[in-house]
């Protein structure tokens, strides 16, 4: 049986978490979503969304190794400022068993308003 290789990324609410005004907080998502943006754009990013959970904030499948997976997601401006930590999870399922359709990702929260 031939499989499909896939890597999860969980981003994770880190406990030691800047506080962020709102103004710094509404910037810092639409970096993030503009970064997950440049992501699907480039290839990497194959689907991604936020999670309902207080730890775990967000989830995205990619298309390239665990390695290389974590170097794209620690890119992440909300990463890279402290709010979330990221874990990379392997992922296999039968060839086939799911597609990804083309989609557009938004750039920013505005963006998910129009």
């Amino acid at each position: 049986m031939e499989f499909d290789h896939y890597t999860i990324a969980l981003l994770i609410l880190r406990p030691d978490a800047p506080d962020l005004d709102e103004e710094a907080a509404a910037a810092l998502q639409d970096a993030h979503m503009s970064h997950l943006a440049d992501l699907h754009e480039a290839g990497y990013l194959l689907a991604a969304g936020p999670l309902s959970d207080e730890k775990y904030r967000g989830l995205s499948i990619l298309n390239v190794d665990p390695k290389r997976a974590l170097e794209l997601k620690e890119q992440d401006p909300a990463v890279k400022i402290g709010r979330f930590s990221v874990k990379v999870i392997p992922w296999m399922l039968p060839a086939g068993a799911m597609s990804f359709s083309p989609a557009r990702f938004p750039r920013s929260v505005a963006d998910t308003e129009t």
